[in-house]
């Protein structure tokens, strides 16, 4: 197996002797995979990204765990082994985690979906590294240079577990800034892409990924058990899908039955991959779709007097910094309100965010308080957070939440 030479480090990594403070100290012991640089006593003087840093308790000298120095970031070691135990961290250490973490996605993929997140992030042992599978191809995100000089058997080990033709690498905006490697966002790094639109099933459902272009990884899998449920939904009934993108609620509820759906989005160009979605299915309902801003839309559609048995609304994240959270909750408690107005009786609305800095409890609190200023009967049917293959290991890794509102007039 032939990898080309660009993913080749410049650098070779060295070991690291580190002491945190009381509080850091306590983090690492807990299994928090995150060292922020002022939680550090000791370290070496000639620390450089990429080394293994290893981590000694502050009293009885044990090593309580092994992160990767990030001398970029705030977050200054990124910890990828939690324990007491002894490792060795070598292509048999990463081959085992990716292992572990296939294990982990076996219920999804008994499932009619070969479309999967092998790896989520320090949930897996993989702090800024995102492995996505659309059917042979996979998609490697890195939004660190920790991962450079380890990332060959990575990719080795990757390509054997997913058994995938195809391995594209994708990076970040820093990453693609960079001037310490020669790898390019979108690249072909092994076997061949004939097209950069991929097609892959996700429940039944066919579905397409830019991997070259597109969000992220091309396609936002971790709503995938929530775009299930509302197709599921969805029969027969009249949907509105906000903050549309490529489709995902709309094309779902359209190939299980849905009379009419309405996917609403910013970019037309979103809209244009939502319509292509639906085509790859069977279906006999309408598909309708709206460019403009979600919030004047909506507004629109409620002037007109317009109701949706479904409204699903799934915006993009609003606080992306801590100094946005505030507004960020006004914006989903104008959705919620907005949502209810358009949802017709006996209807349902499905809200939901991506935002970590705004915690699930939060998010559900300010949904409830504005439903209640609606005036109108509801029920909260359901509240949901990651599909399986985005398991979450600690606090800040849980980003997701969706919750299930049903108006009893």
């Amino acid at each position: 197996m032939h990898f080309t030479e660009n993913i080749k480090a410049n650098y070779s990594p060295k070991r690291l002797a580190v002491k945190l403070n009381a509080k850091g100290e306590q983090f690492v012991v807990k299994g928090h995979p995150w060292v922020f640089s002022n939680s550090i006593v000791k370290i070496n003087d000639d620390a450089k990204t990429s080394d293994l840093a290893i981590v000694f308790s502050k009293n009885k000298n044990k090593v309580i765990g092994i992160g990767l120095y990030d001398e970029a970031s705030p977050i200054r070691i990124k910890i990828i082994h939690n324990a007491e135990t002894k490792v060795e961290v070598n292509a048999a250490f990463f081959h085992n985690k990716i292992k572990a973490a296939y294990a982990l996605r076996q219920d999804l993929l008994k499932t009619n979906t070969n479309s999967y997140r092998l790896l989520f992030g320090e949930n897996d042992g993989f702090p800024g590294l995102i492995a996505d599978v659309y059917d042979a191809v996979l998609v490697v995100k890195l939004y660190s240079e920790i991962w450079l000089p380890y990332l060959e058997p990575i990719l080795k080990s990757l390509k054997e577990v997913s058994n995938a033709d195809t391995i594209i690498i994708r990076l970040s905006r820093a990453l693609q800034a960079s001037q310490t490697h020669n790898l390019k966002d979108g690249s072909v790094i092994y076997g061949i892409l004939e097209n950069e639109v991929v097609t892959f099933v996700e429940h039944d459902v066919r579905f397409s990924a830019n991997v070259i272009k597109g969000h992220k990884t091309g396609y936002f899998l971790d709503h995938r058990d929530n775009r299930r449920r509302v197709g599921e939904l969805s029969k027969g009934k009249t949907v509105l899908d906000v903050f549309s993108y490529a489709g995902g609620f709309s094309v779902h509820a359209l190939a299980k039955g849905a009379d009419q759906v309405t996917s609403l989005d910013i970019s037309k160009q979103a809209l244009d991959m939502a319509r292509e979605n639906g085509k790859l299915n069977d279906y006999s309902g309408t598909h309708k779709t709206i460019s403009g801003d979600a919030f004047k839309e909506m507004k629109s559609l409620i002037e007109k007097g317009k109701t949706f048995d479904v409204v699903v609304i799934d915006p993009p994240s609003f606080a992306k910094q801590q100094s946005e959270i505030e507004l960020a909750k006004k914006k989903y408690a104008q959705l919620a309100e907005l949502g209810a107005k358009l949802t017709a009786a006996n209807g349902l609305l499905v809200l939901a965010s991506c935002s970590s800095r705004v915690l699930a409890q939060s998010f559900f609190d300010l949904n409830v308080q504005a439903l209640n200023s609606q005036s109108r009967l509801y029920e909260t049917q359901l509240k949901t957070k990651h599909d399986s293959d985005h398991p979450v290991c600690f606090t800040e890794g849980a980003y997701l939440k969706c919750g299930y509102y049903r108006f009893l007039e």
